[in-house]
């Protein structure tokens, strides 16, 4: 009983902490005060290892602050570790075949991934982009680059089993990663740019950082100006308070003017 209620009240915790900072419009109080957080989160899965609401939120939390947040280059690898440590724990969690799953051939992991059905979505979905921050920490590393084929894969399954999932951003990853490279050398920016309006639509255009990446990797690719100013002056425009994206919008805003402040010499 006791242990029941504990599990209740760290969830109810981790899903709150969530919230809060997804809710928030001030990036300056996240930044400040995530540290804190992280450190209870540390403590609580030391002491609980298999709380899988708690490695959820600490994977995220450490993927947030790493991606955003953390500028030297050290430190992103640490944190960004981290979160993937904590995810792929709680993806491996009542799961023997999934605990080395990311050392597996492609095609045997993709079969378990093609496992997973809804229940499994936010871990997956976790998992995904904590990893996905991780090759991001560590961009200059082949070896990690190998592995976006991967993640590739888990979108494309989270896509499968629910394309509105946390507003579609599941096609902003889908989109980044076929649009970062041109035709020539493998990328399918066409597909890319689809899975951006597809991100943009499901959230009728409520999630402003599908926009700016669809301004960053795809018309920057295919050098349509027209479509990046337009893109982005909308997201500069748009009320950046939504309900679990306003962080997110407002560091979209940010970005949207700095990619129109370099577009000049870009273009």
């Amino acid at each position: 009983m006791l242990s029941a209620c504990a599990s209740m009240i760290t969830e109810g915790l981790a899903g709150d902490l969530q919230k809060g900072i997804a809710n928030q419009e001030d990036p300056a109080i996240v930044r400040a005060g995530a540290p804190a957080y992280m450190l209870i989160i540390d403590g609580n899965i030391q002491s609980n290892p298999d709380d899988r609401a708690m490695l959820m939120a600490g994977a995220r939390l450490y993927n947030t602050y790493a991606s955003v947040f953390v500028k030297d280059t050290g430190r992103a690898r640490l944190l960004s570790a981290r979160a993937r440590d904590y995810a792929r724990r709680a993806f491996c969690l009542d799961r023997a075949e999934r605990c080395r799953v990311d050392q597996d051939s492609f095609d045997r992991f993709v079969a378990v991934i093609n496992k997973t059905g809804k229940g499994d979505i936010d871990v997956l979905y976790t998992y995904a982009t904590a990893w996905a921050g991780w090759v991001l920490a560590n961009r200059e590393d082949w070896n990690a680059i190998a592995d976006l084929p991967k993640i590739e894969a888990m979108m494309e399954r989270i896509v499968a089993l629910d394309d509105e999932y946390e507003g579609g951003q599941a096609h902003v990853y889908l989109g980044i990663l076929q649009a970062r490279l041109p035709p020539g050398m493998g990328g399918k920016p066409e597909q890319g740019r689809a899975h951006f309006e597809q991100a943009i639509k499901l959230s009728a255009g409520r999630n402003l950082i599908a926009k700016v990446e669809m301004a960053r990797w795809y018309a920057r690719l295919v050098f349509d100006r027209e479509l990046h100013d337009r893109l982005l002056n909308e997201v500069i425009k748009a009320n950046p308070q939504e309900p679990g994206l306003t962080l997110s919008n407002v560091l979209a805003q940010q970005q949207a003017r700095q990619l129109l402040e370099s577009a000049t010499e870009y273009f």
